[in-house]
C-alpha cells in the first residue's frame, strides 16, 4: 500500500481524528489543506446537538472573519490570534486566503470508536486474515472495517450502507442474500467474503490498491473515468486535482484515512496503550433442512435466544418474531458448548415437527380512505412498530390509498387484495421501473430510521455542516458504492459507446425517435447488427444528454437488480477464449450468463476483436433463495 510523501499531511490529520479526539470533542479545518487545522473544540458530554451545531457555527464564524481581516490586513501588523491562523498558511497569497473561508470545516473526533474497534476486531481477525489470504489479496486490507465501522457488525451509515464492511444493498446483493429474512451484510464472515471479492474485483478494473479502495466508497466507474479524465493512476494527482459533483470530502480522503487507520492497527500500544482484544468467535455451523420457525428451532436445540441472536446477525426480526421462518439451508451458528449438531442429527429431530416448503404468505390489506398504520395496529391488535417493519415503513408514514399493507398471519383482515393497483398509463418497462422505485424507497426508509437511532446515540453535528459519519462510517452521502464500470456518458459528438443488453429500440424509445431514424444517421443497413463497444451517433433534439443518461442507467440498474435478487457471485474462474468465440458463445458456454455481467469482469477486452488465446474471467453464480 503506497504511503505517498504528498499525503503525509493528509494522513497525519486522520491520526488525530482517529487517536487525539473522542466523539465529544473534534477539530475545526480546511477542507482541502489537511494540514491547516483551526482549532479543537470540546463539547460537553451531555450537550445536545443543537447546542454541538451552534457552537461549531460561531467558532467556524470566528475563523472565517479572521481570515477576511488577514487577507485584507497587507503588510499591517496582526493580533497574535490572527497571526497564529496567518502563520498555518504560511506564505499562502491573499486571495487563497479569502477562498479559505468557504472551505472551514469540521470533523468529529473517532478516538473512542476507533479504540473500541480494535477491541471489537480480535473476534473476527482470523477470519478476516484467511479469507484475504486465501484470495491472493493484501493482508493490510483487513483493516479496512476501522474506517467503514469502527469493526461494529450492526453498524449503519447515514445513506444505508449496513455492517462491517458498510455494503450498500444493491452491491451487496452481487455476493450475499439480502431479503425480508436474511440480511448477509450484518453477518461479520459473510460480509467479509463479499468484501474480499469486491476488492478483488476493483483492483482487477483499476490496477492500483490507492484507486481500488477509493472505489470501494466512490464506486468503480467512477474511480475509473477520475483515471481516465486525468490520464493517471496517481492517487496523487487524483485526489489533489479531480474534480467532480460526486468526489466530495469523504471520497478524497477514503485511502489516506485506510492508510492512518493501518498505522495505528499495526501500532495500538503507540496511541492507546495496551488494548485487550476480544477472543476470536468460536461457534459450531448446522444447516437449516427446511423451513422452520424460530421457536421451533429453540425448543429442538435446547439453546439460549441470545446466544442465538448473537451468533446469527443475519436473521432480521421478522424471523426472531415469527413472521417469517428460518430458511431452508440455512447456516445456523450455534455455541460450541452445546450439543454437537450435524445436519442429519436436525433433521432427524425436527422430523416431529413441521417443516415447509416455503415462507409464510403474509394477509393484505387494501389501504382505505383515511387509514393510518396507528389505526390499523390498534385495529388488528399488532404493534405498529411490528407493522411497520412488516412493511418497510416509518412509524409514521402516510399511507396511500390503494396501496396493499402486509398484516400478520394471525390477523383478521377486513377488506383484503392480492395486489396494489398497477400504475396508470405505464408499459411493461415502466410498471418494472415503478415497482423498483416503490420498492427501494420502502428498503430506505426502514434503513433511514434504523440509522436515525444508531446516529442519535453517536450526537454528532450535522451532516450538513461537518458530515461528521464520514469518512468514517461509510459511503459518502453523494457516492454510490457502484460496481458498474460502464461508462453510460454521452461523448461531445453526441456519440456513446454500446453497452451489453442495449439495441437501437432502447436508444429510440429514450430519444423519441424511429429506430431507423439512428440506422439512417449512421449509415447502418438493416441486417448490421449493434456489437457492444461500437460507437454510435444519436439524435438528441428531443431529449438531453441528461435525461437520455438517467433512462440508461436506470434500465441497467433495473437488470441487475432483477438478477442479483435470484443470483449471487460466488467467485471467478479463467477462460481461455477459442477460435470462432465471441460475447455470444463466451456467455453461453458460461451458462447462460448475462452479457453484462461479464462485461463488467472484463473491461479492457474488446469483445467485438475477441481472439482465440485472450483471457477472459468468468463471474461464477449461483442460484440464491428469496423469502420475500
Amino acid at each position: 500500500m503506497p504511503r505517498p510523501a504528498a499525503l503525509e499531511p493528509d494522513v497525519q490529520f486522520w491520526i488525530r481524528v482517529y487517536t487525539q479526539a473522542d466523539t465529544n470533542a473534534g477539530f475545526l479545518h480546511d477542507q482541502y489543506n489537511l494540514a491547516v487545522v483551526y482549532e479543537t473544540l470540546h463539547f460537553a458530554s451531555d450537550s445536545t446537538q443543537s447546542a454541538r451545531e451552534h457552537e461549531v457555527d460561531a467558532q467556524r464564524e470566528r475563523i472565517a472573519a479572521a481570515l477576511r481581516r488577514i487577507a485584507a490586513a497587507g503588510d499591517a501588523p496582526l493580533s497574535d490570534e490572527d497571526q497564529r491562523i496567518r502563520n498555518l498558511w504560511g506564505a499562502a497569497s491573499p486571495a487563497r486566503l479569502r477562498e479559505a473561508v468557504d472551505d472551514i470545516r469540521f470533523q468529529l473526533g473517532q478516538a473512542d470508536r476507533f479504540r473500541a474497534g480494535l477491541i471489537r476486531a480480535g473476534a473476527w481477525e482470523t477470519h478476516i486474515a484467511e479469507t484475504l489470504a486465501n484470495r491472493g489479496l493484501p493482508a493490510e486490507l483487513a483493516v479496512l472495517p476501522h474506517v467503514e465501522s469502527s469493526f461494529n457488525p450492526a453498524a449503519y451509515s447515514k445513506v444505508g450502507a449496513a455492517g462491517l464492511w458498510q455494503f450498500m444493498r444493491s452491491t451487496g446483493r452481487r455476493y450475499m442474500r439480502i431479503d425480508s429474512s436474511v440480511d448477509d451484510r450484518l453477518d461479520p464472515f459473510r460480509s467479509t467474503e463479499a468484501a474480499a471479492q469486491l476488492l478483488g474485483y476493483n483492483y482487477r478494473v483499476l490496477g492500483t490498491w490507492p484507486l481500488a479502495l477509493t472505489a470501494y466508497n466512490h464506486g468503480t466507474a467512477g474511480m475509473l473515468r477520475a483515471k481516465e479524465s486525468l490520464g493517471t493512476d496517481d492517487i496523487v494527482t487524483i485526489v489533489r486535482r479531480y474534480n467532480s459533483r460526486t468526489f466530495g470530502f469523504a471520497s478524497r480522503n477514503f485511502y489516506v484515512s485506510f492508510l492512518a487507520a493501518l498505522d495505528i492497527d499495526h501500532n495500538p500500544e503507540k496511541y492507546f496503550g495496551a488494548v485487550q482484544k476480544q477472543s476470536e468467535a468460536r461457534f459450531q455451523v448446522v444447516p437449516v433442512p427446511g423451513y422452520v420457525s424460530m421457536a421451533t428451532l429453540e425448543r429442538v436445540l435446547r439453546v439460549d435466544t441470545d446466544a442465538l441472536r448473537m451468533l446469527n446477525p443475519a436473521l432480521l426480526r421478522p424471523v426472531w418474531d415469527g413472521q417469517l421462518r428460518v430458511p431452508r439451508d440455512y447456516r445456523l451458528r450455534l455455541p460450541p458448548e452445546a450439543e454437537q449438531w450435524t445436519a442429519e442429527l436436525l433433521t432427524h429431530q425436527l422430523n416431529s415437527h413441521e417443516l415447509y416448503a416455503g415462507q409464510p404468505q403474509p394477509k393484505r390489506y387494501r389501504v382505505q380512505d383515511g387509514d393510518t398504520l396507528a389505526k390499523l395496529a390498534d385495529r388488528y391488535g399488532v404493534p405498529i412498530e411490528t407493522l411497520a417493519r412488516m412493511n418497510r415503513l416509518r412509524v409514521s408514514a402516510a399511507l396511500k390509498v390503494g396501496r396493499s399493507i402486509n398484516l400478520p398471519e394471525g390477523a383478521t383482515v377486513q377488506v383484503a387484495s392480492t395486489a396494489a393497483p398497477a400504475p396508470a398509463a405505464a408499459g411493461a418497462a415502466g410498471a418494472v421501473s415503478t415497482a423498483v422505485a416503490q420498492r427501494e424507497s420502502a428498503e430506505d426508509a426502514a434503513a433511514i430510521a434504523t440509522i436515525t437511532i444508531t446516529a442519535s446515540r453517536i450526537q454528532p453535528v450535522s451532516a450538513a455542516q461537518a458530515e461528521a459519519l464520514s469518512p468514517a462510517l461509510g459511503p459518502a452521502a453523494d457516492a454510490q458504492q457502484s460496481v458498474d464500470p460502464t461508462d453510460y456518458g454521452v461523448g461531445a459528438d453526441d456519440s456513446i459507446r454500446v453497452a451489453a443488453d442495449e439495441t437501437l429500440g432502447h436508444y429510440a424509445d429514450w430519444l423519441g425517435v424511429s429506430a431507423q431514424h439512428l440506422r439512417d444517421l449512421n449509415h447502418m443497413s438493416k441486417t448490421k447488427p449493434v456489437l457492444v463497444g461500437y460507437r454510435l451517433k444519436l439524435d438528441f433534439h428531443k431529449v438531453s444528454h441528461d435525461a437520455f443518461e438517467q433512462h440508461r442507467r436506470e434500465y441497467h440498474q433495473e437488470l441487475q437488480a432483477a438478477y442479483f435478487a435470484a443470483h449471487r457471485i460466488s467467485g471467478t474462474e479463467i477462460y481461455i477464449a477459442r477460435p470462432g468465440d465471441s460475447l455470444w458463445t463466451v456467455t453461453k458456454r458460461a451458462r447462460q450468463l448475462p452479457e453484462w455481467l461479464l462485461v463488467q469482469y472484463n473491461p479492457d477486452v474488446d469483445f467485438s476483436e475477441l481472439r482465440a488465446g485472450m483471457q477472459i474471467v468468468i463471474p461464477r453464480v449461483e442460484e440464491v433463495g428469496n423469502s420475500g
